[in-house]
């Protein structure tokens, strides 16, 4: 479903990341462990195509993505790639229903309002798919920000740090909503987290040490 080969990025000439070989099938569930400044975030954004290597190769549902164009990416990324970045990013001047309909045009697919309020539904939010951002607790514009990732039924679902500064009953939530999630759109799940509350939880576990 991904596979990961040579890969190597860096900042300013200084390394954040190395990874020889990593890669997983299609509905398994991971953790991408490591401790702060070992580039957990750096290789969810080259999975979800919004950063390039500096050198090897990040392949999704067999698409390298290293050899789309912005634009082909941008579309690719919608259709196939869930994102749930640690800041949730929904725009604040569009209602929660417009937001994942918002995501459905930018993957170049036809709005379909009754598959957003599905994903809604799915996550107990029907009644606040009129609703604007501003207007909901933290718990709910998180599940909004999960509702818009799956929105596409993508094959990969990417969570970045879902848990952190949760406590233990709402860590657990945000954890099995995301299972849940995945499992319903039989997609792959990567979950980069320094949160060892959730260690166990996935058996799978890629680990990264930080850069020297």
């Amino acid at each position: 479903m991904f596979n990961v080969q040579k890969l190597q990025h860096a900042y300013n000439g200084t390394a954040v990341l190395e990874v020889a070989a990593w890669q997983g099938e299609q509905a398994s569930q991971w953790l991408v462990l490591g401790p702060s400044g070992s580039g957990k975030t750096t290789l969810l954004h080259i999975l979800a195509g919004i950063l390039r290597p500096t050198s090897g190769s990040a392949s999704v549902a067999g698409q390298e993505l290293g050899a789309l164009r912005a634009a082909e990416l941008d579309r690719f990324r919608g259709r196939h790639i869930g994102l749930v970045l640690q800041r949730l990013h929904l725009i604040g001047s569009l209602s929660v229903l417009r937001n994942l309909l918002l995501a459905q045009y930018l993957a170049g697919l036809p709005q379909d309002p009754a598959r957003a309020r599905e994903a809604l539904a799915s996550l107990d939010l029907a009644d606040k798919a009129d609703a604007f951002p501003h207007e909901l607790s933290f718990g709910q514009a998180q599940r909004v920000a999960v509702a818009r990732a799956v929105v596409n039924r993508p094959q990969l679902l990417l969570a970045d740090e879902p848990t952190s500064n949760l406590d233990d009953a709402r860590c657990l939530q945000a954890l099995e909503l995301l299972q849940a999630q995945a499992r319903a759109c039989n997609a792959t799940l990567v979950i980069a987290t320094h949160d060892q509350r959730i260690r166990a939880r996935i058996p799978r576990h890629f680990e990264l040490k930080a850069s020297s």
